[in-house]
């Protein structure tokens, strides 16, 4: 018998049994064959390890232990939804698309209570498996990807691709493990998605392989490599190259079809096999997608209806106020603990003064509790009827539950400020925000370390985090922290260091400063001096900054404490440049102009952007006033019209070309 060649059969056969009973559901060997052939297969590499395939289904039964997870950056980034809630929200995303001009077809998904993940393969053969992780950087989480049978370890073609979907384990296996746990006194898992991430991040791939984890993949990151026109085509084309992709997906003529598609599954989500919290989606044309583009977080071509929170009755015991780091005071609701959707719930937000009355809330009160979007708990309102006379009426505070000053409120504003910049709750919150995942992203500083730092004075301002490595045998004495956590901690403030201008600045709270705005700002003056030197006029000139967002702007860097930390950070080595167009060059027919690109063009559309953001020009994705210029390819739709309107620079492609080769 020729070894090799019966280890390449018994490969093939059993690859083929796995993707027709897990991928297909649709068996086409028994079990007692499957098990002698895997018998066998097993025998012969263990005898012949030279043969040992990397697609050999013995790789999936898991082994290896990792010290710790490997990070992985996306080369293109894995962006979250948006979501919508009701009917009404639905059509009017629908109602959007159409004012672009669109008349669009959609794909509806079922929305997997999942994990997401990223594949990737070269030459057919699968390289890595990440996390979504921040959207930029994922954990790399390979070993364990391999022991779920519905992602192939080889692809019936040899190309490079990547594709993303949704790791889940089905209610069955979720109710099998915890049977078994119960029996053997452990503690048992919530709920599948959980009892799906806590497998995936297991460092011994050995106890991943006895989850029985499974798969559904929804989305090709690039489809125009591969000649694909609509986002039907890629689930038809990953379905052929071996993936699992989800049989209820259902392609529909419009945002009707959509609504029957929901109604349906609402109806039927319990017969599932799997958990579902929703339904994506998603505009079918991959033109119509670019066209559309995406907002700072979210594309604009796709949503996630979520269905209905599950509602819960609980007791409010009190009411407590939180200072937020811009001196916002958010009234908070202290809740009986209870267990809704998976998870246990002591606390939720009641917003402000206006919510509280508006909805007749009390303490006492028995009271209605959501999950809104499955995530974050809500109190809808009281239960009047279970009222026994011993509740007792919410009062606002006057003052300041932290540094006792006398709170403010703006004209025609629903919230609540204190107005001392020292105090010390609004301190804490600049500085969890400054170390959050949008902003610095500094891994190993989560609430309760910057909490923990703050009390006990090792940091007081920003600049101080970047200075805590003089208190290193000090942290390692506390409870918890060990040398290789604050090694690691001191490490990833020290990499912070390298962020790009728009991290910094969004990091540094200026009001109604968010990541778009400080992107666009960065993009803009290049660095952080230019925008401390700039005026109000100027910076209300920039598409996407009005004069809120401007008076803010210079009213933070007129204070003298701001500039002070600023310098200090400067000192201490952090970068103030906007690390992304290093290259830029200073055209005078470009630099400073906000463009829109509508319509087909003989280039792709990322080849232009980048052409114009690399001569210092700004892309946006509707006309406005702000507008400079409008490059127009074929079939440009409702831009074009409204740019002729309102009399906007109209360019052909040709026409960029001469003013970027233009001679200034």
């Amino acid at each position: 018998m020729d070894i090799k060649n019966r280890i390449d059969e018994l490969v093939q056969i059993i690859n083929e049994a796995d993707y027709n009973y897990h991928t297909l559901d649709n068996p086409t060997i028994s079990d007692q064959e499957y098990d002698k052939y895997l018998r066998e297969l097993f025998e012969l590499e263990n005898e012949y390890k030279e043969y040992i395939r990397e697609d050999s289904p013995t790789q999936r039964v898991g082994g290896k232990v990792l010290d710790e997870f490997a990070k992985i950056t996306h080369k293109i980034p894995m962006m979250s939804l948006s979501n919508v809630f009701n009917e009404e929200e639905i059509r009017n995303f629908d109602e959007r698309i159409k004012k672009e001009g669109f008349n669009p077809k959609y794909e509806c998904e079922l929305k997997i209570d999942g994990l997401s993940v990223s594949l990737i393969y070269e030459k057919g053969k699968l390289i890595s498996a990440s996390t979504r992780g921040d959207g930029i950087v994922g954990e790399d989480i390979t070993e364990n990807v391999k022991t779920i049978k519905t992602i192939p370890l080889k692809l019936n073609e040899d190309i490079d691709i990547e594709v993303r979907g949704e790791i889940y384990m089905s209610k069955n296996v979720f109710e099998n493990i915890n049977k078994n746990r119960i029996q053997n006194g452990l503690t048992p898992f919530q709920n599948p998605r959980n009892a799906a991430a806590g497998s995936v991040r297991q460092l011994d791939s050995k106890i991943a392989a006895k989850r029985k984890l499974d798969s559904f993949i929804y989305h090709l990151p690039n489809p125009e490599d591969y000649n694909i026109k609509t986002h039907n085509e890629a689930l038809n084309f990953m379905k052929k190259l071996g993936f699992k992709v989800n049989p209820n997906n259902k392609l529909v003529d419009n945002i009707n079809e959509v609504m029957e598609f929901i109604n349906y599954q609402t109806e039927n989500r319990d017969k599932l096999p799997y958990e579902i919290d929703g339904i994506v989606i998603k505009v079918n044309n991959i033109n119509e997608q670019k066209e559309l583009g995406f907002t700072a977080k979210y594309p604009k071509w796709a949503t996630a209806y979520k269905f209905p929170a599950k509602e819960v009755l609980t007791r409010l015991k009190d009411i407590i106020f939180t200072v937020g780091r811009t001196g916002q005071i958010t009234p908070n609701a202290v809740l009986e603990p209870v267990l809704i959707q998976g998870s246990t719930v002591k606390k939720a937000t009641l917003h402000n003064e206006n919510y509280v009355i508006e909805h007749d809330i009390k303490i006492g009160d028995i009271v209605s509790i959501i999950k809104a979007g499955d995530v974050i708990p809500a109190v809808l309102g009281p239960k009047k009827e279970r009222r026994t006379g011993e509740e007792k009426e919410f009062k606002m505070i006057t003052k300041c539950p932290i540094c006792n000053s006398f709170l403010i409120k703006e004209k025609d504003q629903a919230d609540y400020f204190c107005p001392n910049e020292h105090c010390e709750a609004r301190k804490i919150e600049t500085l969890i925000h400054f170390v959050e995942r949008d902003a610095m992203n500094i891994d190993g500083l989560g609430e309760k370390i910057i909490e923990d730092l703050y009390n006990l004075k090792y940091i007081k301002n920003i600049s101080d985090i970047y200075e805590l490595n003089k208190y290193k045998k000090d942290i390692m004495e506390l409870e918890g922290y060990g040398e290789k956590s604050v090694n690691n901690l001191l490490e990833a403030i020290e990499n912070s260091k390298n962020n790009s201008l728009e991290r910094l600045l969004f990091g540094l709270g200026i009001r109604q400063v968010g990541t778009k705005t400080a992107k666009i700002l960065s993009k803009h003056y290049i660095t952080l001096d230019n925008i401390i030197n700039t005026t109000k006029e100027e910076l209300s000139n920039i598409h996407d900054i009005g004069n809120i967002i401007a008076d803010n702007i210079i009213n933070y860097f007129k204070e003298e404490r701001n500039l002070r930390e600023i310098n200090k950070l400067k000192e201490l080595g952090l970068n103030m440049k906007y690390l992304n167009n290093s290259e830029i060059i200073n055209n005078i027919n470009i630099t400073g102009k906000t463009f829109v690109i509508t319509g087909t063009l003989s280039k792709g559309r990322d080849e232009i952007k980048q052409l114009i953001e690399k001569n210092g020009g700004n892309i946006t994705t509707s006309v406005s006033k702000k507008t400079d210029v409008v490059i127009v390819g074929e079939e440009p739709g409702s831009k074009y019209t409204k740019a002729l309107e309102l009399g906007i620079t109209i360019w052909k492609e040709e026409d960029l070309e001469k003013n970027i080769n233009k001679e200034m």
